[in-house]
């Protein structure tokens, strides 16, 4: 080895040798809330992975597309046995399938002859695998993964959608620092927030009528996540000309923000003024 390092290598001591039946200590943890969450997380974890990694390779070929129910009852099945034999759990692997499709692979067979290979080399030459230095494996993994970067759409992503662009970076450098599972949390986690905040997105506009009379128009989606900016702006109102509060062209509006809105048309005009009237 280079300077007296020795390269870091797998061991690798056969299938037999792996299989670990779960006892009853195992099972009795399943009464354990702790261990259950921890098995939910990953199985939604590990099936949000898999479609996310099948929908890309849908993009990738023209083919027949995924059938997702099959795959995730292929994937809860393999888990199950995973699961019997005491390994960890499995999930689909863009790498492996996108190196199917770049080396011209037409049919499901591809992935059954890769998911046999490996089973026999893990199962006949377990002592040539031992002998495969890990970095060399990390760097093919590397390459493997950055041709399927298209770091051409960086640029259009960045100026047309922002906070994807974001989004994308921040999942990408969390599963650098910390590790997949954690990162794909994160990611999810990001994602569901920027689509609650997307989803709350209203707009209110005001226009004067003859006579006096305020039309205040809400559109999109008024949930209380925008509350305090409506509110706002209601305020701003004069209290003493009739205003009409246009709650027509509202995609959604929850209980929370109806509410507000009826007790403010209560409470807003002068007692010598119109109250305020509500169109939905």
């Amino acid at each position: 080895a280079l300077a007296g390092l020795r390269p870091l290598v797998a061991d690798v001591n056969g299938l037999l040798h792996a299989i670990d039946l779960p006892g009853a200590a195992e099972f009795g943890n399943l009464a354990n809330v702790a261990v259950i969450g921890t098995v939910l997380a990953f199985a939604l974890i590990a099936s949000a992975e898999s479609l996310f990694s099948a929908a890309a390779i849908d993009r990738m070929h023209d083919g027949p597309r995924t059938d997702y129910d099959k795959e995730l009852v292929a994937q809860g099945v393999g888990n199950t046995i995973c699961g019997a034999l005491g390994a960890l759990p499995m999930t689909a692997v863009i790498v492996r399938s996108a190196a199917n499709v770049q080396a011209g692979a037409t049919t499901a067979l591809s992935r059954v002859a890769h998911g046999l290979w490996l089973l026999l080399f893990a199962a006949l030459l377990p002592a040539a695998i031992g002998i495969i230095p890990l970095a060399s494996l990390a760097g093919i993994l590397v390459h493997a993964g950055c041709k399927l970067v298209p770091f051409r759409e960086f640029g259009p992503l960045w100026r047309e959608h922002r906070r994807e662009a974001v989004l994308l970076a921040v999942t990408a450098l969390a599963i650098v620092v910390t590790n997949l599972f954690e990162g794909v949390v994160l990611g999810l986690l990001l994602a569901v927030v920027k689509s609650a905040w997307e989803t709350s997105h209203v707009q209110l506009s005001t226009r004067q009528l003859t006579g006096g009379r305020v039309v205040v128009t809400l559109t999109g989606n008024a949930t209380f996540l925008r509350l305090p900016r409506i509110l706002e702006q209601l305020e701003k109102l004069p209290q003493d000309q009739p205003i009409e509060l246009d709650l027509s062209g509202l995609r959604h509006l929850d209980h929370a923000c109806r509410v507000a809105l009826e007790n403010w048309a209560r409470r807003h005009n002068d007692a010598e003024t119109d109250p305020v009237t509500i169109r939905r």
